[in-house]
């Protein structure tokens, strides 16, 4: 049989699609159906690594988390990484299949890709009671909309009962809403089923006139108004989630001479930043003051500067020298704490070359922090890895050889240079043999890893601030944050509040499923 459909649409990017189609997945997995999530296509630097090695948006990763099943590649069957000069790489099944100019793939290619789609979609409809579909930005683009394969076209090939999301805390949402809806067509107004509106704060029923008057512009039921919820740790889908570096903490760090005062780490926010969700479990943890940076000045004083990955590693070193930051970087590593993560590693060593133009044709100096040299290659490496740290000693500090994991999307490869010292070594879950990763230079004040979600593992992580709090005498921090568990409790919180705010009774009529709350009511007994 297959699956019901639902599908979230938004009334524009970042009103929590995401986050809300995560909350119903785990909601319908509490309720005892099989769910999963999907996004037909996504356009994100945030990305993760199915067991099997292929390339998904971090979000559906995380969705699927929530519906407490594995990632596949069917979940996310096309992702577009920007790369710049309105091009971005193609990723089909996980796999690179090209790079293209926005006008080139929207005007010519999407047709060509519908089947592959269709299929992913098919695949996992046969598996599963209930399909969750997430949008992409508006199915209001009038523009993209003849050639638009993640919105309306989606919802009628699922045959989706779509629920319109607002977003309040931007303000305009009962334009947003009507607008939205007006600029379908009939029959795709006929598929809104309901509408919510989002991220919530203060009395809700100041709110309530308007509610009504919506609905009645609309003639669509208004399906609950979920809170804002601050604080819950929970993967953002892209860079609008990302704190702003031009606005957020101007000022400096204060010198301080407190040994309980917090680690400030600064990541530098370069212009094709990937993956910023690495740092998430740092920024939670209460010991550590993480900033991402973009100037001199909010770099002055950190303890650990990090610099992360990068879809344009070439061009963002490039920027890095062009705003005055890679001299400030190599001045901090003199004395201080630098770390590499995938692309910030590669910018660490010698030289980066790419003699077939992946990136950037022709070669570029790195820092010359870390006795490594890096070549692209037109293979995208992409898997899931573990193994052990090998470093003996990290930021000075003597380290024990405990476990690491994470996840490798990089298509460089790097040779080690006379005197290099990997970091850790790794067995993949694609192959039996085991690789040496990363660098470490000058006792482990420096050094670079290709593995993200490196500081998701706690015991990694909590070693990872124990060595740099000693190695800048400050006290050592009992407080530590259990990420995991937060990641969670996190993930319920989200659910249990998605289901008090939201009428699920209609929402689950939507698909033609029965609807119990016993899960929630159990949560609250």
């Amino acid at each position: 049989m297959r699956a019901r459909a639902i599908m979230v649409l938004g009334t524009s990017s970042h009103v929590g699609k995401s986050l809300l189609t995560a909350a119903l997945c785990r909601i319908f997995a509490q309720e005892g159906y099989r769910v999963a999530p999907f996004k037909s296509q996504n356009m994100s630097l945030n990305s993760a690594v199915t067991p099997e090695g292929f390339e998904i948006g971090r979000a559906q990763a995380l969705q699927a988390e929530a519906a407490g099943i594995l990632p596949t590649v069917h979940m996310n069957p096309i992702l577009l990484k920007p790369m710049g000069n309105m091009t971005s790489q193609i990723v089909v099944r996980g796999k690179i299949w090209g790079k293209l100019t926005a006008s080139d793939y929207h005007l010519r290619r999407v047709e060509e890709l519908l089947p592959v789609v269709r299929e992913s979609y098919e695949i996992l409809a046969a598996q599963n009671d209930v399909i969750i579909l997430e949008g992409a930005g508006s199915p209001a683009e009038i523009n993209l909309k003849k050639h638009d394969i993640v919105n309306m076209r989606m919802a009628e090939l699922a045959d989706a009962a779509c629920l319109l999301v607002g977003d309040i805390d931007r303000g305009g949402v009962f334009a947003s809403l009507f607008g939205t809806v007006a600029l379908l067509d009939p029959h795709e107004q006929d598929r809104i089923h309901g509408f919510l509106i989002n991220k919530f704060r203060g009395d809700v029923s100041l709110l309530e006139p308007g509610v009504r008057m919506i609905e009645e512009r609309l003639n669509k039921p208004c399906l609950g108004v979920v809170p804002y919820l601050p604080q819950l740790t929970i993967d953002e889908e892209d860079s609008l989630g990302l704190p702003s570096p031009l606005s957020e903490h101007s000022e400096p760090w204060v010198i301080s001479s407190d040994p309980a005062r917090p680690l400030r780490i600064a990541v530098i926010a370069l212009p094709s930043f990937s993956n910023f969700t690495d740092f998430d479990a740092l920024r939670a943890e209460p010991s550590v003051s993480l900033r991402f940076c973009r100037t001199a000045g909010q770099l002055a004083n950190a303890d650990i500067v990090i610099l992360p990955g990068s879809k344009q590693t070439a061009d963002d070193l490039l920027w890095m020298r062009s705003e005055g930051l890679a001299p400030l970087l190599t001045d901090h590593a003199r004395t201080g704490l630098v770390v590499g993560i995938c692309g910030g590693m590669q910018m660490l060593g010698e030289e980066i070359a790419d003699p077939q133009g992946m990136e950037r044709a022709g070669v570029i100096l790195g820092l010359g922090l870390l006795p490594i040299h890096t070549t692209m290659q037109p293979q995208k490496v992409t898997r899931i890895s573990s193994g052990q740290l090998i470093a003996t000693s990290l930021f000075s500090q003597p380290t024990p050889s405990v476990p690491i994991s994470g996840y490798e999307i990089h298509i460089g490869e790097t040779r080690y240079l006379e005197g290099a010292k990997p970091f850790a070594q790794l067995e993949t879950e694609s192959t039996a043999d085991s690789l040496l990763d990363g660098c470490t230079a000058h006792e482990g004040r420096i050094f670079g890893s290709y593995l993200h979600g490196l500081f998701d593992d706690d015991n990694f992580r909590h070693i990872f601030l124990a060595a740099a709090r000693a190695f800048y005498g400050l006290a050592r921090d009992m407080s530590l944050n259990h990420w995991k568990q937060q990641r969670e409790e996190s993930l319920n919180r989200l659910a249990d509040t998605v289901r008090a705010s939201l009428d699920m009774e209609q929402i689950f009529a939507c698909a033609g499923l029965s609807y119990s709350a016993q899960s929630n009511k159990e949560t609250q007994s």
